[in-house]
């Protein structure tokens, strides 16, 4: 069983940056996608970006194309997004999935961590 935890959230103004990680523990197949989702207050949780086990291609929600940027180091067992020009619509708790899987848009299929807030002000 694949653990994960998110990590670098944190509070920042409008425009500003942030990294976030998530560390797994355990076996990892080569074959799954690793991906990003967020979930705002009051709303359901959303994909936001995903990535191949060899770093070879990516897939981002429109919302975040062309600020934010997710990457991977297999040696280390670590995913990242990188958040630039931060908006306060980015605000919510930001989760990341050891298994995520493109159907019915984008779901996570499987190990989810505690999640890190992101709080973007105006």
């Amino acid at each position: 069983q694949v653990q994960v935890a998110e990590s670098g959230g944190g509070l920042v103004q409008a425009g500003g940056s942030l990294r976030l990680s998530c560390a797994a523990s355990g076996r990892m197949l080569g074959s799954y996608r690793m991906g990003w989702f967020r979930q705002a207050p009051g709303k359901e949780r959303e994909f936001v970006a995903a990535i191949t086990w060899s770093g070879g291609s990516t897939w981002y929600a429109d919302s975040v194309k062309g600020r934010f940027t997710i990457s991977r180091d297999n040696a280390k067992n670590t995913m990242y997004l990188q958040m630039n020009s931060l908006k306060p619509e980015d605000t919510a708790v930001y989760y990341c999935n050891t298994d995520s899987r493109p159907v019915n848009g984008w779901r996570g299929f499987g190990s989810w961590g505690q999640g890190t807030q992101v709080t973007v002000s105006s």
